[in-house]
């Protein structure tokens, strides 16, 4: 099965790669790794839910934010490499808009580690990862997550 019919598979569509909002590309591929530039969690054209979470965003809304993020990377991977020809997610980042005391991100970029391990399976899907909580994010995000995968030789 493709990375796509995975994708779908899941209830999900891979987006069109949203375009950047600053001076950046989405998606750098160097030798056979993909780096992607933080992906928030946008839907045609716009930020699904503002806000920090542990205030206005709740822990698991902002998980199921962390999954579009995540689908979004891809699209952006898309954009410079065969998803088909993805080996590994070697790394996820992920960055959370957190209100005071709110010590859960890991929780939250769950959604994205999850989800990558639905599409990627168990060996291929598991990563290293760094999850960290930031006063403020672009556009009043509540998540942001990036991805390095490593594409087949």
């Amino acid at each position: 099965m493709s990375i796509n019919e995975k994708i779908i598979s899941l209830g999900l569509t891979l987006p069109t790669a949203a375009a950047p909002v600053a001076a950046y590309v989405p998606a750098v591929k160097s030798g056979n790794l993909v780096f992607t530039a933080g992906q928030l969690p946008v839907l045609d054209g716009k930020v699904v839910k503002e806000g920090k979470v542990g205030a206005e965003v709740s822990p698991e809304d902002a998980k199921a934010l962390a999954q579009i993020c995540a689908l979004n990377a891809l699209a952006a991977i898309a954009l410079v490499a065969d998803l088909d020809q993805i080996e590994r997610v070697v790394r996820v980042g992920g960055f959370v808009n957190c209100a005071p005391g709110f010590v859960a991100i890991p929780a939250v970029v769950n959604g994205a580690s999850e989800f990558l391990l639905k599409v990627f399976g168990e060996v291929n899907g598991k990563h290293a990862r760094t999850a960290v909580g930031v006063a403020e994010l672009p556009l009043n995000a509540p998540v942001e997550i990036e991805l390095i995968v490593q594409l087949k030789n």
